[in-house]
């Protein structure tokens, strides 16, 4: 699902989404981890075309009954159609769990399932050596860490899932970064982390996810923070390439919620 369609669900705008399978491919009570946190599956029917109406094409998203058919059709056209229930379930477990500092027990335990996975891999150990190099390289596309490290994205990023899965990183717009229960790990270790070294990040809110398009072309200014865009005029970042309604959209949602807002609008701070 886009960007702009989790944000919907999540808003409770959007509760319904239509595919093409040629079998159910998602189980009612499924819950999918998405960058809005935890979207469940309510219902799963194999519905006719002509049976959709105007109302299924706005609880789906679609501009009009006319837009979704013609969405249903333009890829496998021959393969029946699913209504699939949506509903917004939470917060993803797993952004708690990057923010908790282990106990030395959970180390311990975090440590040997690092171990075990080393000694599974058939390509040798990787563990430490891929959240050091996070740690190292934040914000830097999957295929560039992969090629780093010597290995093929897909399976790169499949390892950096599962890291993932134990709160040790986090997933970025463009890239990743370690987390504070990651750099724990790292730290009881005693590896030594180029990151101990920089000087500390200056203080701010980060960009909300807004896409790897507006992503990079706001850090492509050296604007990471709310308070950077609070320094651009609407028009400014509008007018950047890569920067669509969606990503509008969050940095306006974000920036109200900070009391922030564009060089050319009224100040929300009370």
């Amino acid at each position: 699902m886009r960007p702009v369609e989790l944000a919907a669900i999540r808003a409770g705008d959007v509760d319904l989404a239509f595919r093409r399978w040629d079998r159910p491919r998602v189980r009612v009570g499924t819950q999918m981890r998405t960058m809005v946190g935890l979207v469940e599956v309510t219902s799963v029917d194999r519905v006719p075309v002509r049976s959709l109406t105007a109302a299924d094409a706005r609880r789906a998203g679609a501009p009009s009954l006319v837009a979704l058919r013609q969405g249903l059709d333009r890829v496998h056209a021959d393969r029946p159609v699913y209504r699939i229930g949506l509903r917004y379930a939470g917060v993803d477990p797993r952004q708690a769990l990057r923010e908790e500092v282990p106990d030395a027990a959970e180390l311990g335990a975090i440590r040997e399932w690092l171990d075990r996975l080393d000694r599974a891999s058939s390509t040798g150990p990787w563990t430490r050596a891929t959240l050091l190099l996070i740690d190292e390289l934040p914000a830097v596309r999957a295929p560039d860490l992969a090629h780093r490290m010597g290995r093929d994205t897909l399976s790169f990023k499949q390892n950096v899932r599962k890291l993932k899965e134990r709160g040790l990183t986090e997933s970025l717009d463009i890239g990743y970064r370690l987390s504070p229960r990651g750099a724990a790990v790292l730290d009881h270790e005693g590896h030594p982390r180029p990151s101990r070294d920089r000087s500390e990040p200056e203080p701010g809110i980060p960009l909300p996810h807004l896409g790897a398009g507006a992503t990079r072309a706001l850090t492509a200014l050296g604007v990471v923070r709310l308070e950077q865009v609070a320094g651009l005029s609407f028009g400014e970042v509008r007018a950047l390439n890569g920067v669509g309604p969606y990503a509008l959209r969050r940095l306006r949602e974000a920036m109200d919620a900070a009391g922030l807002a564009f060089l050319d609008e009224p100040d929300t701070a009370m």
